[in-house]
């Protein structure tokens, strides 16, 4: 995964790119990212009253580790409220969301290969 160098900086000198796809109030603040791979290093944040169900319960063959940092999400599957400070790790296969935020959330994700 290419990384550049960088030393501390506040995560809003990254730029708030809107996610292309089938859910409004989806961004991303790209930290580093592999050119030919799903490999990601990002904060993910939801505008307050963004849902995702329209994409569904998610599936990937990639790890995913987050951090809720602000804010809170719902899982609509779960039907369980994950807030500040916590976290998940998601191994490939492992099912997750939809969601939906009801006040926002910002969280810190890491994106890696098996």
């Amino acid at each position: 995964m290419p990384r550049p160098e960088i030393e501390f900086t506040d995560y809003s000198n990254f730029e708030l790119a809107p996610i292309d796809g089938k859910v409004v109030g989806l961004s991303q603040r790209v930290i580093s990212e592999g050119s030919s791979t799903q490999e990601m290093v990002r904060i993910l944040e939801f505008a307050p009253g963004t849902d995702t169900t329209p994409n569904g319960v998610q599936v990937h063959n990639y790890w995913e580790e987050l951090y809720i940092v602000k804010g809170s999400i719902i899982d609509l599957t779960l039907n369980k409220i994950f807030t500040a400070g916590m976290v998940a790790s998601r191994p490939p296969g492992m099912q997750h969301g939809p969601w939906k935020s009801t006040d926002g959330c910002i969280m810190f994700e890491v994106r890696y290969s098996k």
